[in-house]
């Protein structure tokens, strides 16, 4: 069994207000509902709410766990057999009451109720200790992702409420990308430190243009006269003017051609735009039109399955 000396000290029945025969959900109800009265969010100027608060989510540490509230349960009643706390004071327990002047405290914690694992001091009791880590998920649009933006996430805080926290997202932020803000986490306890906040990146789609890493995408319309007889076009960048692309002669649909430096940038080095031409197949042709393809079908017997 693993026991702080704090147990044998104080009361977490009494600190969450609820009786020793409280159901687990009954007790993280009630812990809820002081946390979020006590967080220190919502009480900046006052000392004594956030020492509540402490207080209260020391006590859900071991009664929210059902193998440390049976130990704590055992101990307490151990303590209250030998006559009180085994760490010295009146008693009728031989047990129990000892003189700290004659023992080694650690020892005797250490020899009789187990030695506990993990960050403690000589006298057994919890250090401070580090506040959880959280995680968040943020969609952001393309435009934002590409460019960079200081933006705010919404995330719990543990305790049933919400807190907002502002995010600086650097430019050509990736979808998917895990960002890691130190500190933003859940509260550290005993001045322990705050844990990080991992916020996940989802990018919401753009009408015109594609993300590969770096570079940006987009896929261009052209006809079969350009596409065949080679044809000089305009492409649209995402931050400035169309460029011009020229397409070669005998170009087939689907080919991709490559626009340096005019992709994303990150840090000193941008990505490249990546064009796709796509030929356009008309839908309605006038009799003018119809005729000439006709010509054109004949002047080309071969069919392309053939080869």
């Amino acid at each position: 069994m693993n026991v702080q000396r704090e147990w044998l000290e104080k009361d977490y029945y009494k600190d969450l207000g609820v009786s020793k025969e409280a159901s687990p959900s009954e007790v993280t109800k009630a812990y809820r509902k002081l946390a979020r009265e006590l967080h220190p969010d919502h009480n900046p100027d006052d000392p004594s709410a956030e020492e509540r608060f402490k207080q209260v989510s020391a006590a859900y540490d071991v009664l929210g766990d059902e193998k440390k509230r049976a130990d704590y349960d055992e101990a307490r009643r151990l303590g209250a057999m030998g006559g009180g706390s085994p760490f010295g004071g009146a008693g009728g327990g031989s047990t129990f009451n000892v003189n700290v002047d004659d023992l080694d405290l650690g020892d005797l914690l250490g020899g009789f109720f187990g030695r506990r694992q993990g960050n403690t001091n000589p006298w057994g009791q919890a250090s401070s200790r580090g506040g959880q880590d959280l995680e968040a998920e943020l969609t952001m649009s393309f435009d934002n992702a590409v460019r960079g933006v200081t933006t705010n996430v919404e995330i719990g805080d543990g305790a049933g409420g919400w807190r907002t926290v502002k995010v600086r997202m650097p430019k050509g932020v990736d979808d998917g990308q895990r960002i890691r803000l130190k500190g933003k986490g859940g509260p550290g306890l005993g001045g322990g430190a705050a844990g990080d906040l991992y916020v996940t990146v989802k990018l919401a789609p753009h009408d015109v243009f594609g993300r590969d890493g770096r570079n940006l995408t987009v896929t261009v319309p052209v006809s079969f006269a350009e596409a065949t007889l080679g044809s000089d076009i305009k492409v649209p960048t995402f931050d400035g003017a169309p460029v011009k692309l020229r397409i070669p002669a005998g170009t087939p649909s689907g080919r991709t051609f490559r626009v340096k430096g005019r992709g994303v940038t990150k840090g000193k080095s941008s990505g490249d735009l990546l064009v796709t031409v796509e030929v356009t197949v008309p839908a309605e042709l006038t009799d003018l039109q119809k005729e000439a393809v006709e010509n054109l079908a004949a002047a080309f017997p071969e069919s392309p399955r053939d080869t």
